[in-house]
């Protein structure tokens, strides 16, 4: 599904993306991300920088807001050497990337999913991206591991927005796919849990990996209250917790494989077997 049409006839302020996002459960102290289409809103006055301080209010005080800060689109020539936290744009749209240039940001320093914040807790959020606790995922083991912003986003309880966009863009499902992966894994002799882990997407390498429908997952999610919405200007607003939206998809993972995945991963699990 693409972003939403903005309006350019529906301004926006500050005061509104405050309210909004209170709409949606921001609360004091809390850790916002947001995956957005920033045309979708239509006119937002003052630029990004309001939606920021928007979203800072509403999270305040002791608010901090971020965003997906990807480098890394899949060309060959983006080897993992070439990145620059500093330097090297992301491509996910221009509210992320004026996030990551804003002169308050802090980036995490990681080649492929980076995060970039602003706020009481952004040099936090975004340190030591991948220093321990791998976890399983297509583009590297360091990219959602457990020391990593995206599941301090799952032991804060952050609050994950989408602004103008579906779940589809919800970068959080790989970190779910990659936990499914390492449960399976953790069924297997750990001298052979390389081996079987060989057979699945790798360091860029393409074979076989859990994607599932993000999209189809939103309305699960929303049947079940989880999934708040309201309106941002001329843009949808939907926002989830993290844990919740971690748990319950797993649980929904585990408990009906057959409707999820396609049957070259549902094979992988079922020739686990042979290592046991």
């Amino acid at each position: 599904m693409e972003p939403e049409k903005g309006d350019p006839a529906v301004h926006v302020g500050k005061e509104q993306v405050r309210a909004s996002f209170r709409a949606v459960g921001a609360v004091p102290g809390d850790t916002v991300i947001f995956h957005s289409s920033f045309k979708s809103m239509g006119t937002v006055d003052g630029g990004p920088t309001t939606i920021f301080d928007g979203v800072l209010a509403a999270s305040g005080p002791g608010g901090t807001v971020a965003a997906p800060s990807l480098w890394y689109s899949g060309k060959p020539e983006e080897t993992p050497d070439l990145f620059n936290v500093k330097t090297s744009p992301t491509y996910v749209g221009a509210l992320a990337e004026a996030l990551r240039t804003d002169h308050r940001s802090y980036r995490s320093n990681h080649w492929s999913h980076a995060v970039a914040a602003i706020g009481a807790r952004a040099r936090e959020l975004t340190a030591r991206h991948g220093a321990g606790g791998e976890r399983p995922s297509p583009w590297s083991e360091t990219a959602f591991a457990r020391v990593s912003p995206w599941w301090r986003l799952y032991e804060w309880n952050a609050l994950y927005a989408f602004i103008g966009v579906t779940m589809r863009f919800c970068t959080m499902k790989h970190a779910i796919e990659g936990q499914l992966v390492m449960e399976h894994l953790a069924t297997v002799p750990a001298a052979r849990r390389a081996e079987a882990r060989a057979a699945l997407s790798m360091d860029r390498v393409h074979r076989i990996w859990p994607f599932y429908s993000s999209e189809a997952m939103q309305e699960e999610l929303a049947a079940e209250g989880l999934l708040l919405q309201t309106r941002l200007g001329s843009a949808t607003l939907r926002a989830i917790r993290t844990r919740p939206l971690v748990d319950v998809t797993l649980a929904k993972l585990q408990s009906e494989p057959l409707r999820w995945f396609q049957p070259a991963f549902l094979d992988w699990v079922a020739s686990l077997e042979k290592y046991r």
